[in-house]
């Protein structure tokens, strides 16, 4: 298999995972992750992605008690071992002033952008990892201890699967793609 295709293997394998062994992860594990997501590009080469790696169990705890928002329920959270908080510097002017004139809010597709390589460069290790957005930013950015500069902008489950997701079916290209024009 080919760079090209081994690249594609690993997205199309990448799913939500929601169970998790009760297993630690490596130091190493969780900064060949946090590697990839900040090597990521963002607009003016801002990088205004901060991650918060919580790996105390009092804090995740009070993380799913406390700083979740209701109606969706995520037992499987309480088992994860490593919460990553996902968060936007705000404090520059790419960031606060371009979003004004264009209407792009540059700083969520740069962490979003990271995000993604974080959680495909946990793929390729094999662990399984679930983006979180049912989330209060103002609880996650109390329990946290975040300055006013930073944002919550995802929450990043990431552990060893305990089993693995089949990935869910796809749009087939022809169905979101155009060349030219719609």
């Amino acid at each position: 298999m080919n760079q090209a295709e081994t690249f594609l293997e690993t997205v199309k394998n990448r799913t939500s995972c929601r169970n998790y062994l009760d297993e630690d992860l490596s130091d190493e594990e969780i900064n060949f992750c946090l590697e990839a997501a900040r090597l990521a590009p963002s607009a003016c080469n801002k990088q205004p992605w901060r991650f918060i790696v919580v790996k105390d169990l009092e804090t995740r705890t009070r993380i799913c008690r406390d700083g979740l928002l209701p109606g969706i329920p995520m037992p499987w959270l309480k088992t994860v071992p490593v919460i990553i908080a996902l968060c936007a510097e705000r404090a520059t002017s790419t960031h606060r002033l371009a979003p004004l004139f264009s209407g792009v809010n540059y700083e969520l597709i740069d962490c979003g952008i990271a995000g993604e390589h974080l959680v495909l460069a946990a793929e390729t290790l094999g662990l399984g990892s679930c983006w979180i957005g049912w989330f209060k930013p103002g609880k996650i950015r109390r329990l946290l201890k975040l300055p006013r500069s930073l944002k919550p902008v995802s929450l990043i489950s990431l552990g060893r699967p305990e089993k693995k997701t089949e990935p869910r079916s796809r749009l087939e290209l022809k169905n979101i793609a155009r060349i030219n024009k719609w």
